[in-house]
């Protein structure tokens, strides 16, 4: 588990460090006022590659016969991909190179996380699984905060965030597969590419957790991807990269406490249900908060709220999601199936922001429809029958 994490770890920099800071960074240089636009499309070109290869990944995971196994070939040549576009990235001088850069990190780090995800299922048993799913919410958490520390703080410039990053990706994806068995399989199931679709009818409860997923995702999105931007143009933060580094601090201490918190007590009770609920009521008033004040003290007190919220809920919902899989067979399919909720909200949001921020009163707007989003995913995981 402690090797799982770190690979997460590495994952998670590799995906945040960019989207956090030095995506936007590039995208100013490039486009000036312009910048929320080109950043939009970046994300969201990105978003969609990431949409389409994490289900094909997990689907291709599932009939893997290597020798060293049907998961560490995904993980070790997902990070090499991923590792390979972050370098892209660290010499892009136009908006082409952006995208292409983007695209393959975002190609290489969600087969990545189709074979890393899968391993919870794989090898943890149902009553500690929320206990672990802290653990993986934790490493995103990490990798968020460290991303924002590495290129702020330990290294200077786009070019030197981005090839630390890309070392960090493969090392740690290296220590993961050459610690750690991986089952292999004897003979390759048949491939059949409309097993991708996951019927809502015949699988209630997996499409109820997925709308779930999404929707807490899509107000994730809607309340952190432009908080380098609210932060300067909104709040007129002296040092908007500074005022961010304190905020992720914030956010991933919290984080970690609600993840390990959460996922330890619902273990404890077997239940899940009680603290999606609960977690997402914490997100939903942290970013009314910032909409009803849009100050730099109110994201003081709302960056530890939704840290809080966020991480118990991913250490339950990991748990959850893992329940109402269909079948132990096509689990990493399943699952990318389920990273797509992770995935499509970098779609959406970036698209709806533009509109979002000039038709509903700018970031007081944007923070109320991440409220409502959060909130409607509340609505969702209560239809979910088989989870208590």
């Amino acid at each position: 588990m402690a090797l799982l994490f770190l690979a997460n770890l590495g994952l998670w920099l590799g995906i945040y460090a960019p989207l956090q800071v030095l995506l936007p960074q590039q995208a100013e240089l490039l486009a000036g006022t312009a910048k929320e636009a080109v950043f939009g499309l970046v994300t969201g070109i990105g978003a969609l590659v990431a949409l389409v290869v994490n289900p094909l990944a997990g689907l291709s995971s599932d009939r893997t016969t290597a020798r060293w196994g049907r998961r560490h070939p995904w993980t070790l040549g997902g990070a090499l991909v991923g590792a390979l576009g972050l370098v892209v990235l660290s010499s892009a001088g136009s908006v082409a190179a952006l995208v292409v850069g983007w695209c393959l990190v975002q190609a290489g780090l969600n087969a990545m996380l189709a074979a890393l995800t899968s391993a919870v299922p794989d090898r943890v048993p149902v009553r500690q699984r929320a206990r672990v799913g802290g653990l993986v919410g934790t490493s995103q958490m990490l990798g968020t905060v460290l991303g924002a520390v590495v290129v702020t703080v330990l290294v200077s410039g786009p070019t030197s965030g981005y090839l630390a990053c890309a070392g960090a990706v493969v090392v740690f994806a290296l220590v993961f597969v050459l610690r750690t068995p991986d089952a292999r399989l004897a003979e390759r199931p048949a491939l059949r590419w409309r097993e991708l679709w996951v019927s809502p009818r015949r699988h209630p409860d997996f499409a109820w957790a997925w709308g779930c997923h999404f929707t807490i995702n899509l107000g994730n999105a809607f309340g952190t991807l432009y908080l380098l931007y609210f932060l300067g143009d909104e709040v007129h933060h002296p040092s908007p990269e500074d005022g961010l580094l304190v905020l992720m601090l914030l956010y991933g201490a919290a984080l970690t406490g609600g993840a390990f918190w959460f996922g330890a007590w619902s273990d404890r009770t077997g239940r899940r249900k009680p603290f999606v609920l609960a977690a997402a009521g914490v997100m939903a008033a942290a970013a009314l908060l910032l909409a009803a004040w849009p100050t730099w003290e109110a994201a003081l007190v709302a960056a530890p709220l939704l840290g809080v919220g966020f991480g118990g809920y991913w250490a339950v919902a990991l748990a959850l999601l893992t329940q109402v899989l269909p079948a132990a067979a096509d689990r990493a399919k399943d699952l990318g199936v389920v990273n797509t909720a992770n995935s499509l909200p970098q779609v959406v949001a970036p698209l709806l922001t533009s509109f979002v921020l000039a038709g509903l009163g700018g970031y007081r707007g944007l923070f109320l429809v991440s409220a409502l989003a959060t909130l409607c995913a509340a609505g969702l995981v209560v239809r979910v029958r088989s989870v208590a």
